[in-house]
């Protein structure tokens, strides 16, 4: 999403409402990219600063506070595919501390809270803060009954099924547990079993995963429980939810867990504050000697009767606070900087290091963005820099160290033509990006194959990267249409293929005809154009729709979809190398036929239905009713809305539905109109 400085915006804005529910719909948006498709596009600390940029402004405007605020809630919604979950207690997340003396002002302000006239006995205890995905463990008579995501903190997602699959969950407990344990946890992957199943992706010519959370976090949220059970997946639990009463503090509660048979991460225990700062300190910088991924270092109250008496705000316990570590960042020089291309024609400057170590990996390359960043940050080739890994992971060049200077350093310039194949690139006004404006660009052209082929895509699998650099670089693909035209004794000879794999792509690339337009629609690498965007302009045009030309005006109708997505469609379509490459692709087979979006007759025929809230059902079950009795459903209540089906908590969209004067309807009364 493009930045934006929300401080800025409400202050000039007379519209303060409208201001705070933009910064909102941005938190959402991030919050959605990290827990529901585990693919964080800013670092903790930007979201960190985002997220307390509404606070500032929700305090000042109290008034103004709603329910669903990304400040009232934890997390984001449970995936539609799963069952949800209601916690029993609900699955909070934490305050953060980012400095060390940031922790002796919690200290400060607990003891003011449990009492100003004594000084409060207090002991804290230390754990590794693990950096992969929240769960919860039903125990029921000892045995494993269900396991959860924490979704929003009060529903989550029940994957069940895939915690089954992880070895270190236990599905009988020893000792002498509670009637019903909640335990929760944090699965992740070890960091040597994470570098070997990257190794096994790259064989097999698939995209390695970015980081270890967010191959956990995946492999537990698929459908598939063998997709689960197939990836090096473990667990550490910290705390329990129901059936928690039993134990005097969080330690005894941690013995316990693991008395029961429950992997429990080494904790200490604190009697003052100072040893709690010193226990940060170290591994602050220890952090890279461990076998697995930590973010931080969490900080609890140790005594359940001081945290009972301190209690929570809306979304995090007073008793706890989480300090998290600055990024890893190293010094060396920017030797020089290469501009590389990506399928969309995006020129983007990537920064060519003298190699250095940052947190046990070494170094040699780091992303600049593009090139305002290059400008703002003051970076010249020949700088000394400072480089970290974001989120402990991608490395980008954040400063340069102008003191360092010899006078050898100049200024980076941003090509004027394409370094792939030199037609001329340009920068559409307001846009920070220089683009390639060449269609048959090869850089250009292997990216879009690559695209193609990913899982969100066509799930080709076996034409991952690799592989599909080595099809392109020898001659035998230039674009998607190509790839239906291989054949498996064209890959037999080939290094690295033999009898088996070649039929194995031959049989996916087939299969993958299968399709439905949506996929192929989002898989044509249309700018602006994601998945649920594509599943919105297959549900009103076909492939011959848009070949014969619809206006932006038609395409704006669609509700979701705006004039610059509108204007990105029809300017694709416009281009006559991109109509060609429709044309083969129709004609090996691919589905381009318009997506069904129900009957044309119903109850609700005609009918545009929101549905929000918490449901006794998943929400699956609700639409595929609607769209059985001709309805439609949308995502936003607008004055086009016909009904909105709301469940508990349903939030911003039932007051805005009251407000427009929209039909409400319950379960009940949802379905008395069906059939």
């Amino acid at each position: 999403m493009p930045r934006r400085t929300y401080n800025r915006v409400v202050a000039e804005d007379p519209d303060i409402r409208g201001g705070i529910e933009d910064l909102r719909e941005r938190i959402r948006y991030h919050n959605r990219r990290y827990y529901v498709e585990d693919a964080p596009e800013i670092t903790d600390a930007e979201y960190d600063a985002l997220y307390k940029e509404l606070e500032a402004l929700e305090a000042g405007h109290p008034e103004l506070v709603t329910p669903d605020s990304p400040t009232q809630r934890v997390g984001a919604e449970p995936l539609e595919e799963f069952e949800q979950v209601r916690h029993a207690v609900p699955m909070l997340s934490l305050a953060n501390a980012r400095k060390l003396e940031d922790l002796r002002e919690w200290d400060a302000r607990v003891r003011r809270l449990l009492g100003e006239d004594e000084e409060p006995q207090l002991r804290y205890v230390t754990e590794l803060k693990i950096d992969g995905l929240a769960v919860s463990l039903r125990y029921e008579k000892g045995l494993f009954a269900r396991g959860a995501t924490r979704g929003n903190g009060a529903v989550g997602e029940d994957v069940t099924a895939n915690l089954r699959t992880v070895r270190s969950i236990p599905e009988k407990l020893s000792d002498d547990p509670p009637e019903v344990l909640e335990a929760r946890g944090e699965v992740y992957i070890p960091l040597d079993r994470f570098e070997e199943f990257n190794r096994r992706q790259e064989a097999e010519g698939k995209r390695p995963f970015a980081n270890p959370r967010n191959l956990a976090a995946g492999s537990i949220r698929q459908l598939d429980p063998r997709i689960a059970a197939s990836r090096p997946l473990s667990v550490f639990c910290y705390g329990v939810g129901e059936g928690g009463e039993r134990y005097e503090s969080h330690s005894a509660t941690l013995d316990a867990l693991r008395s029961y048979g429950l992997r429990v991460n080494p904790y200490k225990v604190h009697e003052e504050i100072g040893s709690v700062v010193e226990e940060c300190a170290y591994w602050t910088r220890e952090r890279g000697s461990l076998g697995y991924q930590i973010d931080g270092v969490v900080v609890k109250v140790d005594s359940r009767e001081q945290q009972r008496a301190l209690g929570s705000v809306a979304k995090a316990p007073r008793w706890a606070i989480a300090y998290k570590f600055e990024p890893l960042a190293a010094h060396t020089r920017l030797e020089d900087i290469i501009v590389n291309v990506g399928r969309t024609g995006a020129l983007t400057p990537q920064a060519l290091l003298a190699p250095v170590n940052v947190g046990g990996v070494t170094i040699s390359r780091a992303t600049l963005h593009n090139e305002d960043y290059v400008k703002e940050k003051g970076i010249l080739v020949g700088d000394e820099v400072v480089v970290e890994r974001a989120g402990d992971v991608i490395p980008q060049v954040v400063r340069a160290i102008p003191e360092e200077r010899t006078g050898g350093e100049h200024a980076f310039e941003m090509p004027k033509t394409c370094p792939v194949c030199g037609e001329p690139v340009a920068r559409p006004e307001g846009e920070a990006v220089t683009r390639c404006v060449n269609a048959r660009c090869p850089a250009q052209a292997l990216e879009h194959i690559i695209h193609w082929s990913s899982k969100a895509a066509m799930d080709i699998e076996g034409l991952g990267e690799k592989v599909a650099t080595k099809l392109f670089d020898l001659g035998l693909i230039k674009d998607a249409a190509d790839v239906y035209g291989l054949r498996p004794e064209q890959l037999e000879p080939l290094e690295g293929f033999g009898e088996k794999s070649a039929e194995n792509l031959a049989r996916a690339i087939e299969k993958s005809k299968e399709q439905p337009f949506p996929r192929v629609l989002y898989a044509l690498g249309i700018r602006h154009v994601g998945t649920v965007t594509a599943g919105l302009i297959a549900g009103r045009f076909g492939g011959e729709d848009l070949l014969r030309g619809v206006s932006v005006e038609q395409l704006a109708e669609i509700e979701g979809i705006g004039n610059v997505v509108a204007q990105a469609v029809v300017d694709y379509f416009a281009l006559e190398d991109n109509r060609n490459l429709v044309e083969r692709l129709m004609a090996a087979g691919l589905n381009f036929e318009r997506e069904a979006t129900g009957p044309s007759e119903g109850p609700f025929a005609g009918k545009r239905v929101v549905i929000t809230g918490t449901l006794s059902r998943p929400r699956g079950y609700f639409v595929e009713r609607l769209e059985e009795a001709g309805g439609t459903f949308t995502s936003s209540v607008s004055k086009n809305t016909d009904y909105v089906l709301a469940g508990e908590e349903a939030g911003s969209k039932l007051e805005k539905a009251n407000a427009l004067g929209v039909p409400v309807l319950d379960e009940a009364a949802f379905e008395e109109l069906l059939p």
